[in-house]
């Protein structure tokens, strides 16, 4: 298996051995190096009290897709968020989110991303978020929890 199979592979397990990703049911829709692309189909439960989606499914879905797309240059080496900053643009409504991330800077212990949170209203695409992550590039993730 070439490098970029084998970070694939890494890429969808961190999507799909989630339980939180999975209970959201965010969806791995494209994966290249440096490069994440996921959705998510509003539902109701996902919605806060004015009918918007709520600020920490868009932040999840943006940490998360961040996550892929650092983890598609971090090698053999997993990767942990450090901090995230998220500005929300405006409220996301829809039925449908679609987040693009991608890797600013690629070292050998930290890696930059940046998230971009669509959100699809009557077939118009919206931006309604934006996110900026370093992220720790880890031997051994669990090693870390104190």
């Amino acid at each position: 298996m070439n490098p970029v199979e084998a970070g694939a592979d890494e890429v969808r397990n961190i999507f799909y051995r989630a339980n939180f990703i999975r209970d959201l049911d965010i969806r791995l829709d494209k994966f290249a190096e440096g490069l994440c692309e996921t959705s998510l189909v509003v539902q109701e439960r996902l919605r806060q009290q004015h009918g918007f989606v709520h600020g920490g499914v868009i932040a999840t879905l943006a940490d998360h897709t961040a996550g892929g797309a650092a983890r598609s240059v971090s090698g053999t080496k997993d990767v942990l968020t450090v901090e995230f900053k998220i500005n929300y643009l405006r409220p996301a409504s829809g039925d449908r989110l679609r987040c693009s991330a991608t890797v600013l800077r690629a070292g050998k212990t930290a890696i930059v991303a940046e998230a971009l949170v669509y959100a699809n209203n009557a077939g118009e695409e919206v931006l309604v978020a934006k996110l900026t992550e370093t992220l720790f590039v880890a031997d051994d993730p669990k090693a870390r929890a104190g």
